[in-house]
């Protein structure tokens, strides 16, 4: 129990799209698909739209393509040029 009875902070979860797994909001990546239909990734999370989150490993977001769960999460296709742009963000956001 912490000290002076202060109450413990719950930690959010989200699952990856890609691996299923439920991890702390903060390690996980969110995919947005803004209200004018833009899809990017959103690294601080502060962006407005519909998100999906993935973990911050490439495996996992080809997994979330491969399988079609980003298309799900939005309900409209997600052109292969837009596919590439969130591989490019990804990649350089891991460095």
């Amino acid at each position: 129990m912490p000290a002076n009875n202060a109450p413990v902070k719950k930690v959010p979860m989200r699952m990856c799209i890609g691996c299923r797994e439920h991890k702390p909001k903060k390690e996980l990546i969110r995919v947005v698909k803004a209200p004018d239909g833009e899809i990017s990734i959103d690294f601080r999370g502060k962006k407005s739209g519909r998100g999906a989150y993935v973990c911050n490993d490439m495996t996992c977001l080809e997994k979330a393509i491969k399988t079609r769960q980003l298309e799900r999460a939005f309900s409209c296709p997600i052109p292969p040029e837009i596919v590439e742009k969130l591989k490019e963000e990804l990649s350089k956001g891991e460095q």
